[in-house]
């Protein structure tokens, strides 16, 4: 059984396979659903200001993405908790299923070239290594 069930949501087609299995299993298990969205931060900004406009930028992206996610929630009778955090991607999202104690975190698969993913590796497959629970991908 899960009671706190986390999507990391990046807007890519794989996020939004993995959100709508999200949100199954919400209804199923009656679960806690929140939609984890991260925005990177310059890592040497220029200014104060930069990293404002980054910010304003990366809600108004993540203000689209919710709307849709919400009313599929809604369909399903699964109130959602969405959360922009702003870092890194793999830290943030595991910080925030360790802090919210979640018992699952869902991410979409996001297929690249053997070479990208010997070379960089995959935000998925890193928090298959480092998320505090278990982690279901949607492929």
């Amino acid at each position: 059984m899960f009671r706190k069930i986390a999507i990391a949501h990046d807007g890519s087609d794989g996020a939004a396979k993995a959100f709508s299995a999200a949100v199954t299993l919400a209804a199923t298990h009656g679960a806690e659903l929140h939609m984890v969205c991260v925005e990177a931060t310059p890592q040497i900004p220029a200014t104060v200001d930069e990293v404002i406009e980054d910010r304003q930028d990366a809600n108004r992206q993540f203000d689209k993405l919710c709307g849709p996610c919400r009313s599929e929630a809604k369909r399903k009778e699964v109130d959602l908790h969405a959360h922009v955090l702003y870092g890194h991607a793999v830290q943030k999202i595991c910080e925030f299923v360790q802090y919210r104690n979640c018992d699952l975190l869902i991410a979409g698969y996001m297929g690249h070239s053997a070479l990208y993913n010997r070379l960089i590796g995959s935000t998925t497959e890193r928090l298959v290594e480092h998320a505090p629970c278990a982690v279901l991908v949607v492929k």
